[in-house]
Parts: structure tokens; sequence; C-alpha cells
């Protein structure tokens, strides 16, 4: 009970009407993120946004297939968009510049792990502190996802694209989860569970596939395109 009165009491003594006054200000470092990301994405063209973990080394095999990926997608006429950062990010940006592509890095304020890679063009990096503004970016100005195996971002920026979808917020297009081994107990859960408890509908499992190869995820994104026409997300 002491306790208790000693927390009622802290929050008593703040200001809230300061409190309020810097959430009010904090909006115009929020514009200024997403004037920025506007501006510089407004011109990139067609790309492929391509998700993983910071943590995976480059001689790991989804580090090598994300390599593959994105230097075939330039070879198709598609940039690629990552987070940034280390990983699959750096592995990302590097195939596409290996393939001469458009190479764009989201990068984000972290403490740890994140720091910007060498194979972004420098004309195409920004750096966020707002999560919320980033994965917009990531949303609106890509073509199709690209879900390598990474941690809880990775899960994150997957199921978001999925909700968008199903409740018709954006145009469906292109989500390829790549590794059958990493995702597969994933996907086993989401049928057993959450389609038979009714959670989600049968043709919500459509949104989505899984492969394990750059040839079939590049496919996917091709075969997609011959039937949609291929438009900006703006």
């Amino acid at each position: 009970m002491v306790e208790e009165d000693k927390v009622s009491k802290a929050f008593k003594a703040k200001d809230w009407n300061e409190i309020k006054t810097k959430d009010s200000w904090q909006i115009f470092k929020i514009m200024s993120e997403f004037v920025e990301g506007f501006e510089t994405m407004s011109r990139i063209g067609p790309c492929v946004s391509i998700f993983g973990s910071a943590r995976t080394k480059s001689d790991n095999k989804y580090y090598i297939v994300a390599e593959d990926i994105a230097y075939k997608l330039t070879l198709e006429g598609f940039g690629v968009i990552s987070g940034g950062g280390p990983g699959i990010m750096e592995a990302a940006n590097k195939g596409a510049q290996k393939g001469q592509g458009i190479s764009v890095g989201l990068n984000i304020e972290l403490p740890f792990e994140q720091h910007h890679n060498p194979y972004i063009d420098k004309d195409k990096e920004i750096t966020f502190d707002y999560f919320f503004v980033r994965k917009l970016m990531f949303v609106k100005y890509a073509q199709g996802f690209v879900v390598m195996p990474g941690g809880f971002g990775t899960l994150d920026e997957f199921f978001e694209s999925l909700t968008l979808i199903q409740t018709k917020k954006i145009g469906r297009f292109p989500i390829i989860l790549v590794g059958t081994d990493y995702w597969g107990g994933l996907i086993d859960w989401i049928k057993t569970t959450m389609l038979e408890e009714k959670n989600i509908s049968p043709e919500d499992l459509d949104f989505f596939k899984i492969v394990d190869t750059s040839e079939e995820a590049v496919k996917i994104i091709n075969e997609f395109y011959t039937k949609y026409l291929l438009k900006p997300n703006f």
C-alpha cells in the first residue's frame, strides 16, 4: 500500500501539460521523416523489399540465397530495398549492387546491431528514428516482399503486409517466404491453429508463397507481373 501511494504521488507530481507539449512538437520530427522518405523513395522505380535477420553471417546459406535473389531481381529490372543494416540486409544490397541495379537502404537508429552496410546507393540511404515511418516506406514503394529467415522485426513486417492486404488497405502483391525448414513450423501452426479456429479464411493462405531457391522466388514475382500491371503503390 505504501509503495502504491509513492507511485501515485510520483505520477501526480509530473507536469502533464509539459509532456503533452513535447508530444505535440514530436509531430514535426515525424513529419520530417515522412517528407524525406517520400522525396527519396518516389524516384526509385520498381523495387522489391527483402527482409531478414541482421545477425545472419556472410557464410550462412540464407545470406547467399538473399544475395542471389537480389542479383537476379536486378537482371529483371527491379531495384532492391533493404533495412540498410548488416546480415540479410547487407546481402540484399550487395546482390543489387552486383547486378548494377537500384540499391536502397532504409536504416533505423538502434542501440545495437544496426549500422548501414556499404552496398547502398549513396543517394538512396535514409536513416529513421521511427519504425512506423520506416515500415510505411517498405510497403508503399515495393512491388513485392521477399522474407528471409529473421526475428521479431521480420515477423512484424511479414504479418503487417498480410494484414494490409487482407483488409484491402493496399493492393495485393507477391509475398515470398524463403526457407521451408525455417518457416515450415510457423506455416503449419497458421494452418492447424489459426485456420481451424476460423481466425483467418482459407483464401488468406494464398497471400504468400514459400520457396527454397532464388530461381523460385524471382519466378513468382515475374509471373505475378505478367498478369497484373506493374505500377507504383503511391
